[in-house]
């Protein structure tokens, strides 16, 4: 039986997957912003009525973004893996929803978590370390001043050391068993001198 956040941790290659974000206000801005700063290559279509002009400089740093400025239409989702709500629309949100269920693609709609697939966490990156930080969909904030604690906390040279136990890692003869028990060995010492 399991308790509490029953979410399943996933970390995307955005940049092999085609993201749908209906919306071009600043709760769009927002949602394409969040996406970049995971991955600058991400593959990104917004589809909106008005396009504010912060999106339309995201599009001039990225050729991934493509804007098409009209009404949602089914055949938006053709192609698609991945669709984020981001209007002022409930009526429209919860119709994509229901036809984006049905074509199997996941949905992420702005602040109306029961209509949720998943949650856009927070995340805390030092070079190819990446947390994700999830609260259920009870508190953005909390996740906010998590990840602010973390990024103050966690050394810029977090990164070396994951380099290091990489190269570590690729010297090792013997086989999975073997290794993960050598670099739980290497590794124990982090603990260990945090405790002294």
């Amino acid at each position: 039986m399991t308790t509490g956040n029953s979410l399943f941790p996933i970390f995307l290659k955005l940049d092999q997957i085609e993201t749908l974000i209906v919306g071009g206000g600043n709760v769009g801005l927002e949602k394409l912003d969040a996406l970049l700063r995971n991955n600058h290559e991400a593959q990104v279509t917004i589809v909106s009525k008005k396009i504010i002009g912060e999106i339309r400089q995201r599009q001039g740093l990225s050729r991934q973004i493509k804007l098409i400025e009209r009404s949602f239409r089914k055949s938006d989702l053709k192609g698609k893996d991945m669709v984020i709500l981001a209007t002022d629309d409930q009526g429209l949100h919860s119709r994509i929803t229901t036809i984006a269920r049905k074509k199997h693609l996941l949905v992420n709609v702005a602040d109306t978590p029961h209509l949720c697939d998943f949650y856009l966490g927070s995340t805390v990156k030092k070079g190819d370390l990446k947390i994700g930080i999830s609260t259920n969909g009870k508190s953005p904030t909390f996740s906010k001043r998590l990840k602010e604690v973390l990024n103050e906390t966690l050394p810029d040279e977090t990164d070396l050391l994951l380099q290091n136990l990489k190269i570590i890692r690729d010297r090792l003869k013997g086989d999975f068993s073997f290794k993960v028990k050598a670099l739980n060995g290497i590794t124990k010492s982090l603990i260990d001198r945090n405790e002294v």
